[in-house]
């Protein structure tokens, strides 16, 4: 989601003049929910519906995510703002920085370092694109051995329409603590925030960033020693919210200077009751829950399942309410002004269980699209002022004289030149000592060709950039190496969703290890480049 990062590009924005066709619709939705108690700070899990929001992709201006949370280190009378801040944000969703973007969102890890020194997106993919400040591109290591991660973004399958996407942050002790870091008087933990996920092509543990990449920026924080995520739990009363930067909206005045408003075909997606069901199952596990297990398992104690154990989770309740920041720029008017869109004339944020939260629409202002699946809220819009505020108002098309100048802006993506591609550098630890296996290609559904190579899991750039000396690394390896053995993607990790259906991830990322690097190796992309 890249949460203040997009604000930060969103303010820029607003301060800019903007043509007619420029205007934005942008805005946050809530999510409340019930507090649990901060013991259960050992990571969360929770399922969020996936869906093509815009009917087109209306280009690199888009910016938005789909439901997601922010994860901070538990840390009471900690501020998370300016200076201290550091989390994991990530989610569904696009991005200005997507270079092979379809209507189908993708899913990006959002990890981000002592204020906002460095972020990180998944392997090989963080802030800025040059590998001589890498700012979170060596972050995040590769665990599975079935999952290529491009550094675009993990892809969905083309054409997922409201499917259910489950994933999940858990702590797996891969490392170890340590009070000093490469000879540096700053401590590091042994958290490895571990991504799971829960689809119907793949199940189980995908990727983990390392304790030093959260750690090492408190080098010149003596304060923040041992508060950030690589030791802290996590403070499990997170905010769920769905983060919308720029939809593409026009504005117009009638004979009597009533402004209209259209914006771009925005849709939810909606089942046979009517429901739109967006959140499910937001659930959060003490330590015991798997962490403390595995720690056993790796000192030589019993194999275990990976399962996460129930018994040592609270799922989370929410409330049945909601709230909305939508709003639409009003074109010429002071840049921080946000008129709100009336959200609540057409959507009813509504608790569908104790542990599902989603919406109920006023039928007669949303239409269904496409087979029934989505509905497509109200396009046209007047700028009421008759209140104590303004806001925008939803009209039928009938109601809109000027709706003809309104249609003439097209929302299409402009023309775009081909992506520049995602390379990898061509030395150093990409060499030293470098892949076992590879370079294999495939295509992907986004129509960008990935390359990518096999490393034995110790040599892989990102745990190279970890911090560990030569003998903690050979122990990492060995404890992933039962991972390997013991972990298939094909069972239950995180409890499964109890409605809805499971999203897919592009089938061509699932891959299988050639015979003999099945245990202990995983494979890293080194390229991703338009179709040639």
């Amino acid at each position: 989601m890249r949460h203040l990062t997009a604000h930060l590009v969103f303010v820029l924005l607003l301060a800019a003049p903007l043509a007619a066709q420029d205007d934005l619709m942008a805005g946050y939705l809530g999510v409340p929910m019930k507090k649990v108690p901060t013991e259960f700070g050992g990571g969360y899990s929770m399922y969020v519906a996936a869906w093509p929001l815009l009917d087109r992709y209306p280009g690199s201006r888009f910016q938005t995510g789909l439901f997601g949370t922010w994860m901070f280190a538990e840390n009471e009378g900690l501020d998370h703002g300016g200076k201290n801040y550091s989390d994991i944000e990530g989610g569904l969703g696009w991005w200005r920085d997507t270079r092979f973007a379809t209507e189908t969102p993708k899913f990006i890890m959002g990890g981000v370092a002592l204020g906002f020194s460095a972020w990180a997106n998944g392997p090989g993919a963080g802030k800025g694109r040059d590998w001589a400040r890498p700012q979170g591109k060596y972050a995040v290591a590769q665990l599975s051995p079935w999952v290529l991660w491009p550094p675009d973004g993990l892809n969905l399958a083309q054409g997922t329409c409201g499917e259910l996407f489950g994933y999940g942050y858990l702590p797996l002790p891969l490392a170890e603590a340590r009070p000093k870091t490469e000879g540096r008087e700053y401590p590091t933990g042994d958290q490895c925030w571990t991504l799971f996920l829960a689809t119907a092509n793949f199940k189980g543990p995908v990727a983990f960033f390392t304790p030093h990449f959260f750690a090492r920026s408190t080098a010149e924080r003596p304060d923040l020693h041992g508060k950030l995520l690589d030791a802290r739990p996590a403070d499990p009363n997170r905010q769920i919210q769905m983060e919308t930067q720029y939809v593409p909206s026009t504005t117009r005045a009638d004979g009597e200077k009533r402004l209209f408003a259209r914006v771009a075909a925005t849709r939810f997606p909606v089942d046979a009751k009517g429901d739109s069901v967006l959140v499910h199952r937001v659930t959060s596990y003490r330590r015991a829950a798997l962490a403390d297990a595995v720690a056993a398992w790796f000192a030589g104690g019993e194999a275990v399942s990976g399962r996460v154990a129930d018994e040592e989770s609270v799922r989370h309740e929410f409330t049945g309410k909601g709230w909305s920041s939508w709003h639409i720029k009003r074109p010429g008017g002071d840049s921080k002004e946000k008129i709100p869109v009336d959200w609540s004339s057409f959507a009813t944020p509504h608790a569908l269980d104790a542990h599902t939260f989603g919406y109920r629409w006023d039928e007669k202002l949303v239409a269904r699209t496409d087979e029934g699946r989505l509905v497509r809220l109200p396009r046209y819009y007047e700028l009421d002022e008759s209140g104590r505020k303004p806001r925008w108002v939803p009209r039928a098309a009938g109601e809109v004289p000027v709706r003809r100048a309104l249609d003439e802006v097209a929302f299409a993506a402009p023309k775009r030149r081909p992506a520049e591609p995602y390379v990898t550098p061509e030395d150093g630890v990409w060499k030293k000592p470098g892949p076992v296996a590879g370079p294999f290609e495939i295509e992907l559904g986004d129509g960008s060709v990935v390359t990518y190579a096999w490393f034995r899991f110790a040599d892989q750039p990102a745990i190279l950039n970890a911090g560990l000396t030569d003998e903690e690394r050979e122990r990492m390896q060995e404890r992933v190496e039962l991972l390997h053995r013991h972990w298939t993607k094909d069972r239950d990790y995180l409890a499964p969703p109890t409605r809805g259906t499971l999203a897919s991830l592009d089938p061509a990322l699932v891959v299988a290890p050639p015979k003999g690097l099945e245990i202990g190796h995983v494979p890293i992309v080194i390229r991703q480049g338009p179709r040639k």
